[in-house]
C-alpha cells in the first residue's frame, strides 16, 4: 500500500471518472478503477511512477460483485482510505414513454450501486475510525426536470444516503460528502468548437477531480457534507 493510502474509483469513464484516477494517484495514493468494461478499463488505465494504478470490471448493481470488488482491492492493494462512487445510467425520456424496465436500470446503477458501494466502504472503513465516501450527484439531485425521471429518481436517492450516511457515520471518523455537479462535463467534441460560452459552460474534469481530493484532505473539525460546481457562466 502507498504511504497516501489507496483510492477506489467506481464507474470510471474518460471523463471525471478517470480524471479522479489520476488525481488521487497524482496525490500518492494507489488507485483500484472499476466500471463494467474490462478492455475499456484497461485501455484507460494511467502509467503514474510511484503508485500502483489497477482496474477491476465490476457491475456496480451486483451486491455479490461489489463485495467481491472490495476483498480483492483490500488485498492487492491494502486498506481502502476513500471510496469514489462516480456511477449512473440515464435514459431521457417522458414519464408516460420511459418503460418500467428502464427506470428500475438507472435506479438500480445510480442509487442501489451506491449503496452497495457506500455500505461496503463503511464496513471496512469503521473499525478503522477514519476514511472518506464521496459521491457524484447532479443537479437533477436537487430538482427534477421535464424528461429526466430516469436521472433525478436515483439522484435524490443518493442524495438521502449520503445524508443519512454522514450523520450516522460522522462520529465514527468517516467523512461522507455528496458532489453536486451542476454543468455539462467537457468531451472530446466539446474542445472542438469553436463557440467561446460553449467552452466556458463545460466543467472541466481535472478541476472538478481535484474538489473530491480536497474533500478527501479536509480536517476532521471542517469536515463539507455537500459541495456543489459549476462554471462560472452556469446560471443557478
Amino acid at each position: 500500500m502507498s504511504k497516501n493510502g489507496v483510492a477506489i474509483v467506481v464507474g470510471v469513464g474518460r471523463g471525471l471518472g478517470l480524471a479522479l484516477v489520476e488525481a488521487f494517484a497524482g496525490a500518492g495514493l494507489d488507485v483500484a478503477m472499476s466500471a463494467r468494461n474490462a478492455d475499456e478499463l484497461e485501455a484507460m488505465r494511467p502509467d503514474i511512477a510511484g503508485v500502483k494504478v489497477k482496474a477491476y470490471p465490476t457491475d456496480t448493481s451486483d451486491p455479490v460483485g461489489v463485495e467481491r470488488l472490495f476483498d480483492d482491492v483490500e488485498r492487492e492493494l491494502g486498506g481502502i482510505n476513500v471510496a469514489i462512487f462516480n456511477a449512473g445510467a440515464f435514459q431521457m425520456g417522458g414519464v408516460l414513454d420511459i418503460t418500467p424496465d428502464d427506470f428500475e436500470r438507472c435506479w438500480r446503477v445510480g442509487a442501489y450501486g451506491g449503496f452497495l458501494v457506500g455500505q461496503q466502504a463503511a464496513k471496512r472503513m469503521v473499525p478503522r475510525g477514519e476514511g472518506s465516501v464521496l459521491f457524484t450527484g447532479a443537479t437533477a439531485a436537487l430538482r427534477g426536470s421535464a424528461n429526466f425521471v430516469n436521472l433525478a429518481a436515483p439522484k435524490f436517492a443518493l442524495r438521502a444516503l449520503s445524508q443519512s450516511m454522514a450523520r450516522e457515520l460522522g462520529p465514527k471518523g468517516i467523512h461522507v460528502a455528496h458532489v453536486i455537479v451542476d454543468g455539462l462535463i467537457e468531451s472530446e467534441a466539446s474542445r472542438q468548437s469553436s463557440d467561446e460560452r460553449e467552452l466556458n459552460s463545460r466543467l472541466k474534469p481535472a478541476d472538478r477531480a481535484d474538489g473530491y481530493l480536497y474533500l478527501h484532505q479536509q480536517p476532521r473539525s471542517a469536515w463539507t457534507q455537500e459541495m456543489d460546481m459549476r462554471p462560472w457562466v452556469e446560471k443557478f
